[in-house]
């Protein structure tokens, strides 16, 4: 099974909110960027499923309706896995985020503190933990990579996750981009809690990054707690899969430590569903025999 752990889909840029569209060009280097359910459904076509999410923003008047996600997840054929966001600021956040995840379309939580304006461990936050919990579902946490400009950096630091992962022991936390520009720290946190994980959305595009953050998560042996995630629409799944797989391009001459390509392997495969403890019964796919993927 291939899971796409990390995808956004948006009506236009301007659901982003403020600096959104400024934010979308220094990502891609383009004015606009399509992001629709036809254009997320086509690029996803090579994966069995993905996790898509809804952004929103009090603080940036930003909003890409939990419903536009919905309607567009149930629509998916059972291929599409929405992610509710939630706004830890919002009045009644709780209450939405449980009616939310009643609903057959949902199956986890994300927040951006960074772009909220809400340190992680805000006691705002603290009831959407509880309640993550208690339903068993995951929290990912979108770091933001480059920052709006009215980001906070502050609040976008992965050691700021180890106060809520010591005080949440049971709650599944997601780190995007391993928790860039401090990988390291996210790395640690891997190492440190049974239930935090990491992702590597908005590396892959970047080959050099994406092979320094991987041999460290090699060589700190935490590469079991690494998801898939092609950050769509920054990249389309089947150009972040062949981004895995060329990865040691950047070593060849030199005598530069390889990724293991088995390991590369097992973390485009990883049952992410069962990782993250979302899998419904008989929610499995064929594995790929060995020599599939030689193409990419």
């Amino acid at each position: 099974m291939i899971v796409d752990c990390h995808t956004h889909i948006w009506a236009n840029t301007d659901q982003l909110g403020r600096g959104g569209r400024e934010y979308v060009y220094r990502q891609t280097g383009r004015e606009d960027v399509v992001a629709g359910p036809a254009e997320h459904a086509q690029a996803a076509e090579c994966v069995d499923k993905s996790l898509v999410m809804g952004f929103r923003s009090l603080d940036l008047e930003a909003d890409v309706p939990n419903e536009f996600v919905a309607e567009y997840v149930a629509a998916g054929n059972d291929r599409m896995i929405g992610i509710a966001a939630i706004d830890p600021s919002e009045d009644a956040a709780i209450e939405k985020a449980e009616e939310l995840l009643s609903r057959r379309e949902f199956r986890g939580l994300t927040i951006s503190p960074a772009v909220q304006n809400v340190h992680p461990a805000d006691s705002r936050a603290l009831g959407l933990y509880e309640l993550a919990c208690r339903l068993g579902v995951p929290v990912l946490f979108s770091q933001s990579t480059h920052f709006p400009t009215m980001g906070r950096m502050e609040y976008a630091r992965p050691s700021l996750l180890d106060e809520v992962a010591r005080d949440f022991p049971d709650l599944t936390m997601v780190i995007s981009s391993l928790g860039h520009p401090w990988i390291e720290e996210g790395i640690a946190l891997l190492g440190k809690h049974p239930r935090v994980y990491g992702d590597i959305s908005g590396l892959l595009h970047r080959p050099w990054q994406a092979y320094n953050s991987l041999v460290l998560v090699h060589q700190f042996n935490v590469m079991d707690k690494v998801l898939f995630g092609s950050d769509f629409p920054y990249a389309t799944a089947a150009e972040a899969i062949e981004c895995v797989y060329r990865m040691n391009e950047v070593t060849q001459g030199t005598n530069l430590p390889p990724v293991p390509r088995e390991a590369l392997r097992a973390m485009v495969e990883r049952d992410a569903l069962a990782a993250l403890g979302i899998a419904r019964p008989g929610e499995t796919a064929p594995r790929r025999e060995a020599g599939e993927d030689e193409e990419i």
